[in-house]
């Protein structure tokens, strides 16, 4: 990476160690090291070292380098790479015009910001088109397609549930109107509406806990092979397969509750009557 002296700080990066590129030193043999670089050159006490490269940006002959800073490990890519080894040149080095400036705006008021700055811009580098962006938009274009999947799983896991749930009502009601003599003759023996509801729920409870423990393997299959395209990723806990399998159970007692109630409600006399 290229930078200038006010790149680090611009940029919000924790100086672990030594300093950051200054204009009162003649840094075009300076290089900041982030701690993976460290790590990988196995420096103990990496400040004043000197490092070597063979070959940068098209130089030829052998380059040393002393190593004036640390930097904390940061992203420069998604989450899906690991972070690696990089070497922080100056632009002196290359002695040449930068076409690209960063700005960490504190202004209310960023689009008269950008508008100043392209200003300026055309007045330093007439010959060169003046492109922005945000950095928040471009970090979150590297997540764009799981945006696009989210929303795409959302829309349809709401119609899945709302397919189920009306599949479980029509269910709820074909096995109610079976039973409509059976729930009579209970009410007439003296059973009581929480009995008769406890009852015609349970076979619907137990056909979602088969589900729930057909679903849950696959589910956790799945997930586990999405995460592992992420060098950084969570583990699946169990809690949320229990979260989701208890959300399941109470969508299906709501579902197929009121229809219960109402059989439980009925006048017995109406039940043995019904064909």
């Amino acid at each position: 990476m290229i930078a200038d002296d006010d790149y680090l700080s611009a940029m919000g990066m924790t100086l672990l160690a030594g300093r950051s590129f200054s204009r009162d030193f003649d840094d075009s043999l300076s290089v900041v090291l982030n701690e993976e670089a460290v790590q990988e050159l196995g420096l103990t006490n990496p400040i004043g070292q000197q490092v070597k490269s063979p070959d940068v940006f098209g130089n030829e002959g052998e380059v040393t380098f002393t190593v004036v800073g640390v930097v904390k490990n940061f992203h420069i890519a998604s989450l899906h790479q690991k972070i690696n080894p990089l070497f922080i040149l100056h632009d002196r080095l290359f002695r040449r015009q930068n076409n690209q400036i960063v700005l960490r705006i504190k202004d209310q008021d960023p689009q008269a910001v950008v508008a100043r700055t392209e200003t300026l811009w055309k007045q330093y580098l007439p010959d060169q088109p003046f492109h922005y962006s945000y950095l928040e938009s471009d970090w979150n274009k590297l997540y764009q397609s799981e945006q696009v999947s989210e929303r795409i799983f959302g829309v349809f896991s709401l119609l899945a549930i709302f397919i189920a749930c009306m599949g479980l009502l029509g269910l709820a009601i074909y096995v109610i109107q079976q039973r409509t003599k059976e729930i009579g003759i209970r009410k007439v023996l003296g059973a009581s509406v929480t009995s008769i509801v406890s009852l015609l729920s349970r076979d619907f409870l137990k056909l979602v806990l088969i589900a729930i423990l057909i679903g849950s393997p696959v589910a956790w299959y799945a997930m586990s092979q999405w995460l592992a395209e992420f060098a950084y990723k969570i583990d699946l806990e169990a809690w949320v397969f229990v979260v989701a399998g208890v959300l399941a159970v109470g969508i299906a007692l709501f579902t197929v509750s009121f229809q219960s109630i109402k059989a439980a409600l009925m006048n017995p006399v109406k039940s043995l009557r019904s064909e």
